[in-house]
């Protein structure tokens, strides 16, 4: 619901169009609505009434505590008013984030490895799956942090921005990689490893700003436009040393 009003889909002209399209003076004989509390972020509830002739009443914040706020007159208890997003809530969203990340890294993955075989040598299969390894290794690392260890651990990350708590838990994960997975790896593909870790991580976590209730829409879009420079500029200098080790030594 939240998402739905923060998009402008759950919103005032869409409410409008459903109860005039539906008729619904002619099925009910009061005129209220109750819409959840979470689609206020979307919807005016003077210009409903005014486009509808339904006033808004603000339900629950949950599906499931509207027969007891139908039971005490429409009144709202504090735990009804209450957003919270629990371990369960959050648990039940990795699937789904790691669905749709899941696409977009077999290209990442496949571009990886044809990077990684190119150096002062021109092209190797050889150095392209030993090297390759290395860097998609941080890849799947950052991921599986982004999208899981955040989410999972969201109260406990310190930083208020999910980016910059997805770029702790990325960076806290590269290092658990480097010293039992890429202990063989030079300074440089290190370095290359943890940002490419840092950055994957603090990107997918901070997409999950779109499936939390906590954030507002006017905060994800300053985030956003506040971390992705840094994103991008971290993973361009990650390419670049990358690049470099391989025709430097």
């Amino acid at each position: 619901v939240w998402c739905a009003a923060g998009k402008k889909v759950f919103s005032t002209d869409e409410v409008i169009l459903q109860i005039n399209r539906s008729k619904l003076e002619q099925v009910v004989s009061h005129r209220k609505i109750i819409l959840p509390q979470l689609s206020a972020t979307g919807v005016n509830a003077r210009q409903v009434k005014k486009g509808s002739g339904f006033e808004v009443v603000w339900g629950p914040v949950r599906a499931g505590d509207i027969p007891e706020f139908l039971q005490t007159d429409m009144k709202c208890t504090r735990v009804m008013r209450t957003v919270d997003f629990p371990f369960v809530e959050r648990a039940v969203l990795v699937p789904v984030e790691m669905s749709l990340a899941l696409k977009p890294t077999i290209v990442v993955v496949l571009f990886l490895f044809l990077i990684s075989g190119i150096g002062s040598w021109g092209f190797s299969v050889s150095e392209a799956w030993d090297r390759g390894l290395i860097i998609v290794f941080a890849l799947v690392t950052g991921i599986v942090s982004g999208a899981m260890i955040t989410p999972l651990l969201l109260p406990f990350i310190p930083g208020a921005m999910f980016s910059v708590k997805g770029a702790f838990t990325g960076i806290a994960a590269a290092v658990v990689t480097v010293l039992f997975c890429i202990g063989d790896a030079g300074p440089g593909q290190l370095i290359t490893a943890f940002l490419v870790s840092a950055v994957f991580s603090s990107y997918l976590a901070m997409n999950f700003t779109g499936a939390t209730p906590l954030t507002s829409p006017s905060g994800v879009e300053k985030e956003i436009r506040a971390a992705l420079p840094w994103q991008a500029g971290a993973m361009i200098v990650a390419l670049v040393i990358w690049m470099g080790t391989a025709f430097l030594g």
